[in-house]
C-alpha cells in the first residue's frame, strides 16, 4: 500500500526536513511513503478563513491519488494507539491501494474536506506545531508499519 502526506506548510525548520528524511527513508518497497508540501494561501484582510481553506482544500483535493482512502489529521479526531494505526493500515491496505494523510494550515482543514474524508484522526489532545505533527506522523506511520511486518522497532 502506498502512503502519502500532504500537508501545507513550506519553509519548515532544519530539524521537520531532517526528521521527515530519516523517517521517510525507513519505509520497506511494500509500504512506500511520500510527502506532498503545499505552500498555504496568503491571509489577507479581505478573505475570510472559509474562503482560504476552500481554496487550499481545491489545491488538495487535486493532489489525492485515485482510489485512496483519505485520513483528515484534526485534534478532535480519533485518538489511536500505534497498534490500533497498524490495524487501520493493514484493514485500510485490503479496501485499496493508497492512503492519503492530510495536515492543513495554520486554521486547519475546509470543513467539506474533513467530512469527505474517510476518516478523521487526531495525533494529541495538545495543540501541535504543524511540523511536528508532520514528523511525528510520519515516524507513527513507520512505527505501525514495522509492527506489522514484526519488526521488533516498536515495544509495547
Amino acid at each position: 500500500m502506498r502512503l502519502k502526506l500532504i500537508a501545507l506548510g513550506h519553509n519548515q525548520p532544519r530539524w521537520v526536513a531532517d526528521g521527515t528524511d530519516e523517517y521517510t527513508k525507513r519505509f520497506p518497497p511494500e509500504w512506500p511513503f511520500e510527502l506532498t508540501e503545499l505552500k498555504p494561501e496568503k491571509r489577507a484582510a479581505n478573505r475570510s478563513t472559509e474562503s482560504i481553506l476552500a481554496t487550499e482544500a481545491e489545491r488538495i483535493r487535486a493532489q489525492l491519488p485515485k482510489q485512496t482512502i483519505v485520513i483528515a489529521l484534526d485534534e478532535r479526531g480519533e485518538q489511536l494507539t500505534t497498534r490500533a494505526l497498524a490495524e487501520h493500515l493493514q484493514r485500510w491496505s485490503r479496501e485499496g491501494p493508497a492512503a492519503t494523510f492530510l495536515i492543513g494550515s495554520a486554521d486547519g482543514l475546509d470543513a467539506t474536506l474533513k467530512q469527505q474524508a474517510h476518516h478523521q484522526i487526531g495525533l494529541s489532545k495538545l495543540t501541535l506545531p504543524h511540523g511536528m505533527a508532520r514528523v511525528l506522523l510520519i515516524e507513527q506511520l513507520y512505527r505501525a508499519v514495522s509492527l506489522l511486518a514484526g519488526h521488533p522497532y516498536h515495544r509495547d
